[in-house]
């Protein structure tokens, strides 16, 4: 079983989207600037590391590339069978689970970057990061802290001896010292300008809490693996309270791994800038694949690596072919998408049903199987090609 991992703030660099500029996935760049009124491509193009630092810029480049790169991987046939995102890299994971389309996730990751700078504007505070000490003794330190007065709480729990904390400059030299007390080897700040995921984000989640109040979530067609409780969720009624609990709570990555690898998930593939993620899989989750993916040559490549851990996989046919007995229907056109009516998971379908409509263009299934899923929404904007069916074929 495989697993799509996405990246947080933090991942980006300058002219991460050069690669993809000719590619056709880029049209979701475009896309996301309708939706948000801001000019993505030049984030993804012309932006320089300081420009990209900044929290409502780094955010929504970080989405975009990430969700361009999904793209991509979906339109070579490459499906997952749960999906997670750190931090802002969850509400990636939400747009390929099917929890809302990538508009609205444009929109909610502008708001969410914008929220969160003026937070940090209005409250001053950093992170560190903790290596070589376990969570429990990172805590103790910052409990410590806490009770001579101090601000500041354990915000990522990434990897075996890798943890970050989050507060005020001050507390943040204060339980730097007590977790060195207690064995860290090393504590090092990170590049960011604000207490992330603590209560210093607390004006900020009022702020998302009002537009996410206004989606229409849906339920997932994979099991998403989230933030704050490290727990596979797929009810619609669920994201609203995760997202917004999501800023002022501390990441469980770690936690997350082990409950996918749980699951069943043997193969961890990172899509979006860096490989971060990559490298904390490996050191968290034993006797698995961990893969990344960035540009469309590592697309391609993730496509050729995937066929050898799955040695009886047929190559990919006409970007449709999906693991085991899985297949994706794409789009036969541009357009906006309507499923046909009754649609539901586990509907069975034959070879030549019609499973919906890209405007006047039918979209009729070429397998015979039941319904897992349907990729797209209605009323989303649809590229050609686009996968938007997932079938478990007979």
């Amino acid at each position: 079983m495989l697993a799509f991992t996405f990246p947080g703030q933090g991942s980006q660099k300058p002219a991460m989207g050069a690669p993809w500029r000719d590619h056709p996935s880029w049209a979701l760049v475009e896309l996301a600037g309708e939706a948000t009124g801001r000019d993505v491509a030049a984030l993804l193009l012309d932006a320089d590391a300081e420009e990209l630092k900044l929290t409502h810029n780094a955010q929504l480049a970080t989405f975009v590339l990430s969700m361009v790169v999904f793209d991509a991987v979906r339109r070579a046939g490459v499906g997952a069978s749960h999906v997670a995102g750190h931090s802002l890299g969850e509400y990636s994971a939400l747009v390929a689970a099917g929890a809302f389309d990538f508009a609205t996730g444009a929109r909610l990751v502008a708001e969410r970057g914008a929220a969160m700078r003026e937070a940090s504007l209005e409250r001053t505070g950093t992170m560190s990061a903790v290596l070589g000490l376990d969570d429990t003794l990172v805590d103790e330190a910052c409990a410590e802290v806490r009770a001579g007065g101090g601000e500041v709480w354990l915000a990522n729990a990434n990897a075996p001896g890798q943890v970050v904390i989050a507060g005020s400059p001050e507390a943040l030299e204060l339980a730097a010292a007590a977790a060195k007390a207690r064995g860290a080897k090393r504590v090092m700040p990170v590049a960011v300008t604000g207490a992330f995921h603590t209560p210093y984000m607390a004006s900020a989640q009022t702020r998302l809490d009002a537009a996410l109040a206004t989606v229409a979530f849906a339920d997932a067609v994979v099991p998403v693996a989230t933030n704050t409780d490290a727990a596979l969720h797929r009810a619609a009624g669920e994201w609203q309270a995760l997202l917004s609990r999501q800023l002022c709570s501390p990441v469980r990555w770690r936690d997350l791994l082990g409950t996918l690898h749980a699951d069943g998930v043997t193969i961890f593939v990172e899509l979006g800038p860096g490989a971060v993620l990559t490298g904390m899989a490996k050191r968290t989750v034993d006797g698995t694949n961990t893969l990344s993916a960035a540009t469309p040559q590592e697309v391609d490549a993730l496509v050729r690596e995937l066929a050898t851990l799955s040695p009886d996989e047929t190559p990919p046919t006409d970007g449709e072919h999906l693991f085991a007995a899985e297949r994706l229907v794409v789009s036969p056109a541009a357009g906006v998408f309507s499923p046909a009516a009754d649609l539901r998971d586990g509907h069975p379908v034959q070879a030549g049903d019609l499973l919906g409509r890209v405007g006047e263009h039918e979209v009729r299934s070429r397998f015979t199987g039941w319904l897992m899923g349907l990729l797209a929404h209605h009323g989303e904007r649809v590229t050609s090609r686009q996968p938007v069916a997932w079938l478990r074929t007979s």
